[in-house]
This record gives C-alpha cells, sequence and structure tokens, in this order.
C-alpha cells in the first residue's frame, strides 16, 4: 500500500507575499530560499506564498494548499482512483525538482502530491 511521506510543501496565497515570507522568517527563524525551500529533520518542506489570485489550488475560496511527498506518484494515483477519488488527470514534471499530481478530498480542498527528483 502507497503512504504518503511526510509534508511536502505547504502553500498560501496573500496578499503581499513578501511581506509574509518575511514574517515567517523573522518570527519563527523559518529561513526559505528563493524558490521556498526550508531543509527539516525529517526532509524537505517548501515553503511558498502565491498572489492572492492565484488559482492553483483549484477553487479561490481555498486559501491554502497542503502538498504530500509520495515515493511513487503513479502507484499513489492509481491507487486513490481504486478508491474512487476524485483524482486530476493530469500531472506535471518540474526538471530538477521532481513531478506532481493531484487530489480533491471529500470536503473540497485540493491536495498536491509531489514525488522529489
Amino acid at each position: 500500500m502507497e503512504r504518503v511521506l511526510g509534508i511536502g510543501g505547504y502553500f498560501m496565497r496573500a496578499s503581499d507575499p513578501a511581506a509574509l515570507v518575511a514574517w515567517y522568517r523573522d518570527c519563527l527563524g523559518l529561513d526559505a530560499d528563493e524558490n521556498g525551500l526550508w531543509r527539516q529533520g525529517a526532509g524537505p518542506t517548501v515553503f511558498a506564498t502565491f498572489e492572492s489570485e492565484s488559482d492553483y489550488f483549484g477553487s479561490r475560496a481555498q486559501q491554502t494548499m497542503l502538498n504530500f511527498r509520495v515515493r511513487d506518484l503513479d502507484a499513489m494515483l492509481a491507487q486513490l482512483r481504486a478508491k474512487g477519488a476524485d483524482v486530476a488527470e493530469e500531472t506535471q514534471d518540474m526538471e530538477g525538482v521532481g513531478r506532481f499530481g493531484w487530489v480533491t478530498d471529500p470536503e473540497g480542498n485540493r491536495i498536491e502530491l509531489w514525488q522529489p527528483a
């Protein structure tokens, strides 16, 4: 059975993304690089802000999107489809970053699945 390996990223809309990044850095010590990569003990987690008008999360009513790291994206997506989950047909490959797929939970929240490169 495929299982998520951990949190691969947490994405937020913000009216001023740079100011929000600065707050997390200055107040919590979260030193993300220019791509949002923050290394933690258990593995990489991406911290990134998106413009408030972004539709990357699906519905604009959804303010954040959880991202889970997975070992085998194709196996995870097949497993989710077999269980009747609402899985997006498309996947995305980002050179040097990995592969991405999406599923929507029963409450309508879009979740990103990430197989790191």
